[in-house]
């Protein structure tokens, strides 16, 4: 058996051989395909069925069209603002495909892909941006926490659910989504220390997409890598390339294992780009350059992951187009569903946090039916 630096119990020899290869510190990446397509380091190569591999290409685009097409109704004035999750399909489907049905996921707001595969629909991603609670409301056994939008606090939620488990002697693992500029917060210290101190089944999975909104990376942190802060908390820490799904999963596949063995918590950071906007009301022509962006774009994880299925004679135009067809098909059927929905009630804003309503949450709700009555003359 064999320890990483920042390990408090041994991992098997599988584990530490990727954790000790990546060490953040050691100023590697993990990638496996690069943007040609091509296998660049076979020893990585995540084992899985070609079948699968097709599965995972056709639910990144899928969220790739989802996304398109909600930005657009978002224009159209159909939509509340949301968030562009164009760029990151590989990291959001690449981890989330990583785990089992038992696991928990506790998103942040850019991980559409991620919520496809644990289970949630367009409906609920469009009852949520369209102002309603319903689209938190998730089908039984989901396991999926709602969109947290404030900065980090979800990662005290994935900690508490996790101690939980441990506490129960339950095998699941936790995985929690944030952004470089999330690790900048008080609730990324308070979770990773205390996950780490109880060695807690969770995965802290950073999307470093290089701006936290407009506020460049380095701007925030003066760490080289924001893997590298896992070592201050005593816990594994990898860099891998977030727009290559092959790197992504393994690196979650083996969070998860270690995690699922008792051995505590992982952080990962995926190196990636929000190609849209950080959301709609967002102007990323202010602090990006055209230059960049057009460097990015030819490292997008669609990209590569199609050119591998194509030399594998997985994948041809015709599939292309008819998954597109029938995607398209798809979601314009849950928008005209969300949209055929009655409006939320002001009930709806109070309803969801007690199985019984309080009487302060009483009073303030008829407080807003009066404003609201009032504004209404």
């Amino acid at each position: 058996m064999v320890t990483t630096r920042a390990s408090t119990k041994y991992m098997t020899e599988e584990q530490a051989m990727l954790f000790n290869a990546f060490d953040p510190l050691s100023g590697k990446r993990l990638q496996v395909m690069d943007e040609k397509g091509d296998i660049v380091d076979a020893k990585w190569m995540p084992d899985l069925p070609d079948s699968k591999v097709v599965e995972a290409y056709k639910v990144m685009l899928y969220a790739r069209i989802a996304d398109t097409k909600s930005v657009s109704y978002q224009r159209q004035g159909r939509l509340y603002t949301l968030p562009s999750n164009m760029g990151q399909e590989a990291a959001a489907v690449g981890s989330a495909m990583a785990l089992e049905k038992i696991d928990w996921m506790v998103p942040a707001y850019r991980e559409l892909g991620a919520w496809l595969v644990k289970g949630a629909t367009m409906l609920h991603y469009f009852l949520y941006f369209g102002g309603s609670e319903e689209g938190s409301r998730y089908p039984e056994g989901t396991r999926l926490l709602p969109v947290s939008v404030p900065i980090s606090s979800q990662l005290c939620h994935a900690a508490g659910i996790a101690h939980a488990a441990k506490y129960r002697g339950d095998r699941e693992v936790v995985i929690t989504y944030f952004g470089d500029g999330g690790s900048s917060q008080g609730d990324f210290h308070e979770a990773s220390n205390w996950a780490a101190v109880y060695e807690l089944p969770v995965i802290f999975f950073c999307n470093n997409n290089g701006y936290a909104i407009s506020l460049r990376r380095d701007k925030q942190t003066k760490s080289k890598t924001i893997a590298q802060k896992a070592i201050a908390y005593g816990m594994p820490g990898i860099q891998v390339d977030g727009n290559d799904f092959f790197a992504v999963y393994r690196a979650t596949h083996e969070a998860a294992k270690n995690a699922r063995d008792g051995n505590g918590p992982s952080l990962i950071e995926a190196v990636t780009y929000r190609r849209g906007s950080h959301t709609t009301s967002d102007d990323p022509t202010r602090y990006r350059s055209a230059d960049e962006e057009k460097a990015w774009e030819a490292k997008d994880p669609m990209i590569r992951l199609r050119k591998y299925l194509e030399k594998k004679k997985l994948w041809d135009e015709d599939r292309e187009k008819k998954h597109i067809e029938e995607a398209t098909s798809d979601i314009d059927r849950q928008f005209k569903q969300f949209e055929a929905t009655a409006a939320p009630t002001v009930e709806d804003i109070f309803k969801y946090q007690f199985d019984e309503m309080p009487d302060s949450l009483k009073k303030q709700m008829v407080e807003l039916r009066n404003f609201i009555n009032r504004k209404e003359g």
